[in-house]
C-alpha cells in the first residue's frame, strides 16, 4: 500500500489517537489536515497538559479533544492508534477491538506504506548512538537517509516523500515492538538485560517484544546479533536471514570482531575497518556500538567513510555529553542512563573514580549489580529521586563497602544533588549524571532531566 492509498483509505473513516506527545502530534495534524475525523485523547486534563497553544490548534483542526480522567472511555473508532508507551492489552482498547476497531500505531503504519529499505536497531543499551552512527554512515556514503522512530523523530508523515532507494533508520523501543507484525530488511539488537519491568510484565514479556524486530523477516534478512550477550545469541535459531555477529569479547569465525585493537570483518575475505583508537566517544559500550553499526552497513559503506566518521562523531545528546569544564572538573550528562546496566556502562568508561549522581523513577529493576560497580568506580556517591534507597542499600550490600572510602549523600532533591557533587568536586575530578533509573518522578523524560542538569552545571559558578 501506498501512503497515498492509506490516507484515502481512511476517508469517511473515524480515528481515535491515543497520546498527544511527540511520537503522534504531527500523525494527528496530518489526518486532520486531510480530513478525517480525529479524536486526540490523552490522560492529562487540558489544564494540566502545559501546551495550551497545541491544543488550540489541534481544536482549530477540527481535532475532538478527550483529555484527563476516561480519556479512554467509549472507544468505538475505526481507528485507534497506540501511543507506544500504552500497553495495547488495555480493557478500554479490548473493548474498542471486540465493537470492530482496528487497533494499531505510528510505527505499524509507516513500515506498511514506507517505500524505502529500512533498517532498525533495538536493544536494552546503545541503541541511540547505534542508530544515529548507521544513520551518519550511510550519510556520508551519499545515501538520502530518514533518521526517526524511538530517537524523537516519527516518519510517517514524510513517506509520501520518501524514495525506493533511500534507508528508513529507525530506533524501535520494546513498547514499539510488542504489536508490530512486519520486520525491516536489516535488524539490529545491541543487547538484552531487564529494562522497563515496570510497564512488561516481566522479562518473558520484553525479550518477545524485541524479538519482533526479526521474526517477520523474509530469507533475505540481515539480523545483527551481539554474540557477547545470552539473550540476543539465543536468537539465532529462529531467524529467517542471514545472521551476522558481533563480538567484543568471545571468539567468532565469522562478522565483526577485535583483534589487536581494531575492530576487524572475519570471514572469506577478512579485513580490517577501524583502530580503536581512532573512535571518539569513550568507553568499551561506545566500541560495541560501532561493531552492530559496522555489521549493518557492511557492502554500503566503504570502510575509509567508517574511519573517518568515527574520528570526528562526537556523540549524541544526553549520552556521556560533556557539558563544561570549570576549576579543572568535567562535568558529563549521561541521563539516558536510566537502567542500572547503562549506568555501569558509563562508568567503565573512565579510567578514574568519578563523583556519581544517581537515582530517580523506579521502574522496578534489581539495582543489586550496580552496586558492586559503585564501589570500583565512583569516589563519591550523590543520590535524588525515588530509587536512591534502593541504590543506596545496593552499594551498602555490596562486598568490601566501608562508609569511609565510599561517602554516600542522599535526602537531596535534584538541584541539591547537582550542587553537592560540585561542593565534593576538586580539579582533575569528573562529575556525572547517569542516574540508573527513569527519570519520571521528577522530570517528564530523560531529556528534560538532561537539559535540567546540564543548566544547573552551566549557572554553576567559578570557586
Amino acid at each position: 500500500m501506498t501512503f497515498s492509498d492509506w490516507l484515502k483509505s481512511l476517508q469517511n473513516k473515524t480515528v481515535a489517537i491515543i497520546g498527544i506527545g511527540v511520537s503522534n502530534t504531527p500523525l494527528i495534524r496530518l489526518l486532520a489536515r486531510s480530513g478525517v475525523q480525529v479524536t486526540a485523547c490523552d490522560k492529562a486534563s487540558p489544564e494540566a497538559f502545559g501546551n495550551d497553544a497545541l491544543l488550540e490548534e489541534l481544536r482549530t483542526l477540527g481535532v475532538r479533544l478527550q483529555m484527563g480522567e476516561g480519556y479512554l472511555d467509549g472507544l468505538d473508532q475505526d481507528y485507534i492508534f497506540r501511543s507506544p508507551g500504552i500497553r495495547p492489552d488495555l480493557p478500554a482498547f479490548q473493548a474498542a477491538v471486540a465493537r470492530g476497531s482496528r487497533l494499531t500505531s505510528e510505527m505499524e503504519v509507516f513500515f506498511d506504506v514506507c517505500p524505502c529499505h529500512k533498517i532498525a536497531v533495538t536493544g536494552s543499551d546503545g541503541k541511540t548512538t547505534t542508530t544515529t552512527i548507521i544513520a551518519r554512515l550511510l550519510e556520508a556514503a551519499g545515501y538520502t537517509v530518514h533518521l526517526g522512530g524511538n530517537i524523537g523523530t516519527p516518519l510517517l508523515d514524510q513517506a509520501g516523500q520518501m524514495q525506493p532507494e533511500d534507508y528508513a533508520v529507525l530506533e524501535l523501543s520494546s513498547f514499539q515492538l510488542m504489536t508490530m507484525h512486519a520486520s525491516p530488511e536489516i535488524a539490529v539488537i545491541t543487547n538484552l538485560a531487564p529494562n522497563h519491568l515496570d510497564i512488561h510484565r516481566g522479562m518473558e514479556e520484553y525479550v518477545a517484544a524485541k524479538e519482533n524486530i526479526y521474526l517477520w523477516q523474509s530469507e533475505t534478512g540481515k539480523l545483527v546479533l551481539n554474540h557477547d550477550n545470552e539473550y540476543t545469541r539465543s536468537f539465532a535459531p529462529k531467524a529467517r536471514g542471514d545472521v551476522v555477529w558481533f563480538a567484543r569479547q568471545s571468539a567468532v569465525d565469522s562478522g565483526v570482531t577485535v583483534e589487536d585493537g581494531v575492530i576487524v570483518v572475519k570471514g572469506a575475505h577478512s579485513r580490517t575497518v577501524l583502530p580503536l583508537g581512532d573512535i571518539l566517544l569513550p568507553g568499551v559500550h561506545n566500541q560495541e556500538n560501532y561493531m552492530a553499526a559496522i555489521a549493518a552497513v557492511d557492502g554500503l559503506v566503504p570502510d575509509e567513510v567508517i574511519r573517518s566518521f568515527a574520528k570526528t562523531f562526537g556523540g549524541v545528546e544526553h549520552r556521556i555529553e560533556l557539558v563544561r569544564e570549570l576549576d579543572g572538573v568535567r562535568y558529563y550528562n549521561d541521563s539516558i542512563a536510566s537502567s542500572p546496566t547503562r549506568t555501569i556502562a558509563g562508568l567503565r568508561s573512565f579510567a578514574q573514580k568519578v563523583i556519581l549522581i544517581a537515582g530517580g523513577y523506579d521502574k522496578h529493576l534489581d539495582y543489586a549489580p550496580l552496586g558492586p560497580e559503585i564501589l570500583a568506580h565512583v569516589k563519591d556517591l550523590v543520590l535524588t529521586g525515588a530509587t536512591a534507597p534502593k541504590i543506596r542499600a545496593a552499594v551498602e550490600q555490596a562486598p568490601g563497602y566501608r562508609p569511609d572510602t565510599l561517602p554516600i549523600y542522599d535526602g537531596l532533591d535534584f538541584a541539591g544533588a547537582v550542587r553537592k557533587a560540585s561542593e565534593l568536586a576538586q580539579p582533575g575530578d569528573v562529575v556525572i549524571l547517569s542516574p540508573a533509573s527513569a527519570s519520571f518522578d521528577q522530570f517528564k523524560n530523560f531529556m528534560v532531566r538532561g537539559n535540567t542538569f546540564k543548566a544547573l552545571v552551566r549557572g554553576l559558578d567559578a570557586k
